[in-house]
């Protein structure tokens, strides 16, 4: 279903179904109560609260059972991520840039404002703007947008038909007794609400190519091939084998960090990625510009 309301400063507007059994006689006593701190006859009057089909609710308008309001929130106030996002390719067609650590790739939760698909909208003037795929709030690297609808589901399916090679780069521990290049493989299971993921017996359902490139002490530089897109599948691989991410506040033990600390960032970078374009057949390779710290 496509959004009545335009995008507003990067971000969609909300869409509530108005639920069945409810006493309220209008649709302006409903929101009123549901969400008291927003001012619902202002909005309505400026033709900022609307149904499915750009029709406006105004203070007066009957309470209908589902039926679809449209709206615009205001988001709470975010501590800025104090780096920049870096575009390194736009063809007009789809967007390519090397996100720093702690921005988030899109909004949620407590991170709507401060992300990389907001600040791209924003900086581009391009609402339309979705990433074909995902990079982790602590993760820094390649991340590819999409500027069109046209061209979401050809390049979001390159990532979920594993059509991509994908390249990272990490600073961990180093044991001198450990080989390499090794594969990992197990499997990884995350359950919803939790902040960490896990490994359980049974039958893999991850795997990682791991190289090492260079060590400086008991730190090394490895560069990681994820076959499969498990939830921090890179961060709990390393870590079970004995030689955690520079960095890691989760694995092997979580610890909470204040979220205005951007000191320690997490040493993992989605160093590139190269396919076939869906659209020319050309062969395409990003790199990120971004160094790690040893």
């Amino acid at each position: 279903m496509p959004d009545p309301l335009r995008y507003r400063d990067g971000l969609a507007p909300l869409r509530i179904r108005l639920p069945h059994g409810e006493s309220a006689a209008t649709v302006l006593e409903f929101l009123a109560r549901e969400y008291p701190d927003d001012r619902w006859a202002e909005s309505m009057a400026g033709g900022e609260v609307v149904d499915e089909k750009g029709r406006r609710w105004n203070d007066g308008s009957t309470y209908a059972p589902g039926r679809f309001v449209y709206f615009y929130r205001t988001p709470a106030p975010e501590t800025p991520v104090p780096f920049e996002l870096e575009v390194l390719y736009d063809d007009g067609g789809i967007v390519v840039v090397d996100k720093p650590h702690f921005l988030a790739t899109i909004p949620r939760g407590m991170h709507v404002t401060e992300t990389a698909t907001v600040r791209l909208r924003r900086l581009l003037d391009c609402p339309e703007l979705t990433p074909a795929h995902r990079l982790d709030r602590a993760t820094a690297g390649v991340l590819i947008f999409t500027r069109t609808k046209e061209l979401r589901r050809p390049y979001q399916e390159l990532f979920s038909t594993r059509s991509v090679l994908k390249e990272y780069e990490a600073v961990a521990g180093f044991d001198p007794a450990m080989d390499f290049p090794r594969v990992v493989r197990s499997r990884i299971e995350k359950d919803h609400g939790v902040m960490v993921a896990r490994e359980e017996p049974g039958e893999p359902n991850s795997e990682t190519r791991i190289e090492l490139i260079d060590t400086v002490g008991d730190l090394a530089r490895y560069r990681l091939f994820p076959l499969t897109g498990r939830t921090h599948q890179l961060r709990i691989h390393l870590s079970s084998l004995g030689i955690p991410i520079l960095g890691d506040p989760y694995y092997p033990v979580y610890t909470r960090t204040a979220a205005d600390d951007f000191s320690n960032p997490l040493q993992l970078l989605a160093r590139a990625v190269e396919f076939d374009d869906p659209i020319t057949g050309a062969r395409r390779r990003y790199e990120s510009r971004r160094t790690l710290r040893m």
